[in-house]
């Protein structure tokens, strides 16, 4: 203000007269102009200075402001294959907020699902899963992150929401190493959790109990003595085939081989011709639909091999009854066995089984394997919202970790220290008429901690 002040005593203002004389008028002009640009300059000052007492004035805490929201986000792959399972999987999280009134303890819930898939895999894409974990992390609305169904996504995302101390529940993760120590890489689930605190926590049985189960059903049910065991060369597939392979060497099954395919050959003629030279009573594969367990069927069957095969719950879905064909999962070309984290759909009872017929009176379907374990994270998710004393990450965090005898549409339940679900109960599944049919369960509901 003063630099203006001095820049109008230097102007060379002029009048002219009546007469047509110019004088020269600087000072009185100056003098006009300083007393102007001073009244500016307190009308300036007043307004700057209301405009401080305004910024000072106290900042309401989000649990005080008038329309408080939070915001739940899920990370699933919705491109490919995978879409109609993980679109129910969406469905489910929905119903469980509605039921709400999307309302907790005052707070309007807000939701969005994100597609941690590419078009160009067709599949989950690690680059996307990290994006979208940044974008969560970045939203300071966000309190809880609904994800991933890819336990080889998870490995992405869960490190980057740990270190920013947003809480992660999973309704298909299933890699023992994410979340038990000495059943993984030598350095998981450490590495998962920089914070040093456990921030990751899943609706859904881990393949430690999985890959046990469809073992035993091999040995006892198939009367399996040798296996050939497949995977896919991911975190899961891998995984769960070698929980099957250490279970089928301690109970007395022979392996006959142990190999991991190309999941986009096109093709496994050659693979079909070992596996038949080596004669084993079960083929066994641990992968997913997405990763190519339809076409191994195929080619097994188009190669002549009339034998069991059996995988996990990774191809527990319509779409891969869809791409293997009637023909190739008949009980006359050997038949297909699925295991399953849990019961089908149909089979649930209680709230479980409430569920159900909600979805299908809203959707107009019974809902896909994992839909329920959408509905379950959410739910428990609500509830741990609803129970924290304050609205924070933090605060949900240890309200997650806290939750004990859940009573959900799984049962009754509880996380253990390590973040995973107490629930046990496993099923054995086949495929009949094109469609997958409930052959018994396996395992059993652990004592709550």
């Amino acid at each position: 203000m003063d630099e203006l002040l001095g820049q109008t005593e230097d102007t060379d203002f002029v009048v002219t007269g009546l007469d047509g004389s110019r004088t020269r008028a600087d000072r009185f002009v100056s003098l006009s102009f300083r007393v102007m640009i001073r009244r500016t300059a307190s009308i300036v000052a007043a307004l700057t200075g209301a405009a401080f007492l305004l910024a000072a004035a106290p900042v309401f805490a989000v649990q005080d402001a008038p329309n408080k929201k939070l915001k739940i986000v899920s990370s699933l792959p919705q491109t490919g294959s995978a879409n109609a399972q993980t679109t129910s999987i969406v469905n489910g999280i929905k119903m469980a907020i509605e039921e709400r009134g999307a309302m907790v303890d005052g707070f309007k819930i807000e939701f969005e699902a994100m597609d941690d898939a590419s078009p160009q895999k067709g599949n989950w894409d690690g680059q996307i899963e990290s994006a979208n974990a940044k974008r969560a992390i970045a939203d300071p609305a966000v309190v809880g992150y609904i994800g991933t169904y890819n336990s080889g996504a998870a490995k992405i995302s869960m490190p980057l929401l740990n270190k920013a101390g947003l809480v992660m529940v999973s309704p298909g993760n299933t890699a023992a190493g994410l979340t038990k120590p000495g059943l993984g890489e030598p350095n998981e689930p450490a590495v998962y959790r920089p914070s040093g605190k456990v921030s990751y926590f899943r609706v859904v049985p881990a393949d430690d109990i999985q890959g046990a189960v469809a073992c035993e059903f091999c040995r006892n049910d198939l009367k399996a003595t040798k296996v050939f065991i497949l995977h896919d060369r991911e975190l899961y597939g891998k995984g769960i085939a070698d929980v099957f392979k250490k279970t089928a060497e301690s109970t007395g099954v022979e392996v006959v081989g142990f190999e991991g395919i190309d999941a986009k050959a096109s093709n496994y003629r050659s693979l079909v011709t070992k596996i038949r030279a080596a004669a084993p009573d079960v083929v066994f594969f641990g992968g997913t639909t997405q990763t190519n367990a339809a076409q191994v069927l195929k080619d097994l069957r188009a190669g002549g091999a009339k034998i069991p095969f059996v995988s996990p719950d990774g191809t527990f879905e319509k779409a891969f009854i869809e791409a293997a064909g009637k023909d190739s999962v008949t009980k006359e070309q050997g038949g297909v066995y699925i295991t399953f984290g849990g019961v089908p759909s149909e089979m649930l009872t209680g709230i479980g089984a409430k569920f159900v017929k909600s979805y299908q009176a809203k959707y107009g379907e019974i809902p896909e394997a994992y839909a329920v374990y959408g509905y379950e994270a959410g739910c428990v998710l609500l509830d741990a919202i609803d129970r924290a004393e304050t609205k924070d990450r933090a605060a949900i965090i240890a309200a997650v970790a806290a939750t004990k005898d859940f009573n959900g549409a799984l049962g009754t339940w509880s996380f253990d220290e390590n973040g995973d679900t107490s629930i046990r109960t496993m099923s054995i599944n086949t495929i009949e008429d094109g469609a997958f049919k409930f052959v018994r369960t396996a395992g059993g509901a652990a004592k709550a901690k």
